[in-house]
């Protein structure tokens, strides 16, 4: 008994030892695809240049996809899931595109043809890129609406703690990463284990923007209560879009569109006169 024992012991621990060494494949899924836009549906963006503060991991010249607003209307920041590249995201948005608004998909390291290898803090210092890019545009934090879809909502609240900006759309967001590992390996410590935690719930309070959740009933990925728990952390306002049909990548197929077009019908289109950030040290906010 005592050798059976120590075997499961060994073989419990092994496992773990592997799932924190290996842990960063389990979390992200990058193409190595370098999309054009024209191949995609999206002939009308243009590729722009720019480079994250922090070359960690090999990072450096990023190229996104941008397409300027319209007069009175917001730019929205695309920060995009875990898997695919830009090209991916070109088909999704196209109705924002046709209704004015401006939209720059944003780049990541390590996916698209981009050098390094993608990484929690990494992932945030080319979202501020992106940021900084649009801002050396002219425009101002306060022009921009936040769009996270899955691992992205983590990266669009983060930066919404950093950035007055207009308003946030979180497409099948998490609590934490930490949660949702949890809740597929609940025999293994995931809390000690994660190193990239995206632990949104703890910052959202700290958004001053909207915030709308986009959220399938169906969602085995993401499961929905995570979305519903980091939508009772947010403050007002705070919009919750349930779609009972829809699972983690299907939510377009089930009205997403029309819903996020409503919020920012409400939300993103008076430019430059939004909420400021509240963080407890106003001078983060930019």
């Amino acid at each position: 008994m005592t050798g059976w024992l120590f075997a499961v012991a060994v073989a419990y621990f092994g496992l773990a030892a592997g799932m924190y060494a290996f842990q960063r494949s389990f979390l992200y899924f990058p193409s190595s695809v370098s999309p054009s836009p024209a191949d995609y549906g999206a002939a009308d963006m243009r590729v722009v240049r720019y480079t994250p503060e922090t070359e960690q991991n090999g990072a450096s010249e990023l190229t996104g996809w941008y397409r300027p607003a319209t007069d009175g209307r917001s730019t929205i920041v695309y920060f995009h899931g875990n898997a695919g590249h830009l090209g991916d995201r070109g088909p999704k948005i196209r109705p924002y595109v046709d209704a004015g608004y401006g939209v720059f998909l944003a780049a990541y390291r390590g996916y698209g043809g981009h050098p390094g290898r993608p990484t929690e803090a990494g992932l945030y210092a080319d979202a501020r890129a992106a940021i900084d890019w649009l801002v050396a545009q002219g425009l101002e934090p306060a022009d921009l609406v936040l769009y996270g879809e899955s691992l992205g909502s983590g990266v669009a609240v983060q930066i919404g703690t950093e950035y007055a900006v207009a308003a946030l759309v979180l497409e099948a967001p998490f609590s934490s990463v930490v949660d949702v590992g949890q809740a597929r390996f609940p025999f293994l410590p995931v809390g000690w284990l994660m190193r990239d935690r995206f632990d949104s719930a703890a910052k959202i309070a700290t958004v001053g923007a909207p915030v709308l959740i986009l959220h399938g009933e169906r969602d085995l990925t993401v499961p929905i209560r995570f979305g519903r728990r980091l939508h009772d952390a947010a403050i007002e306002p705070r919009e919750f879009a349930h779609f009972p049909l829809a699972a983690h990548n299907d939510l377009y197929d089930h009205g997403a569109t029309e819903r996020v077009l409503d919020f920012l019908g409400t939300h993103g289109d008076a430019l430059g006169t939004r909420s400021t950030c509240t963080q407890m040290d106003s001078s983060e906010c930019r």
